[in-house]
């Protein structure tokens, strides 16, 4: 901002908030930015508390994440903070253990072979025609299982379930997304 002139949250060929922190190597569902310029640093804080939007994101109760600069030059000094909700690097396999472990307190038996669940979050289509229900489902939070899933998972009508992961579809927005699906029986 110093080098540029007016503040701004991007200038020419700068890609945008999400692509540049996910580049610098974030991970995250949720992302806001603050910045300002002003003579004095203090000034700096005062305005984003007096601002309602950039009080906004200072306030975030989903935010567990921030980071913060702060440079002088041209007899002012210019701030940027950057809000995030972190979300966990997980491997494909730590992606389903976490969904299996969703589902087993049903009492479902979990599949050992994810073959046919990875193969249907790939692609959308599975190669076992005996399914009873199948769902992909695509996010930042696997703390829960989505409504329509969890529902079925507690019915009591299925007694196996087949978890699998793939690569999300939309990874290159930024946003650290989980591609899912579950096969039940």
């Amino acid at each position: 901002m110093a080098a540029e002139g007016p503040i701004g949250h991007r200038y020419n060929g700068e890609p945008d908030l999400q692509v540049r922190a996910g580049n610098a190597g974030a991970h995250f569902s949720l992302i806001e930015e603050n910045v300002a310029f002003a003579s004095y640093v203090e000034s700096i804080h005062r305005g984003w508390l007096e601002s309602a939007g950039h009080r906004a994101n200072l306030l975030n109760a989903e935010i567990d994440s921030v980071g913060i600069a702060v440079v002088s030059g041209n007899g002012a000094f210019y701030a940027v903070a950057d809000y995030a909700r972190a979300v966990p690097v997980l491997s494909v396999e730590q992606i389903e253990a976490v969904v299996a472990g969703l589902i087993r307190p049903s009492g479902l038996s979990i599949a050992g072979d994810p073959a046919d669940a990875r193969g249907y979050c790939a692609t959308g289509a599975s190669e076992n025609g005996r399914a009873a229900f199948l769902m992909v489902w695509e996010g930042s939070d696997i703390s829960a299982l989505p409504q329509n899933l969890a529902a079925r998972v507690a019915s009591g009508s299925f007694r196996t379930a087949v978890v699998g992961a793939c690569a999300p579809r939309g990874a290159d927005s930024g946003f650290t997304l989980y591609r899912v699906a579950v096969i039940l029986y």
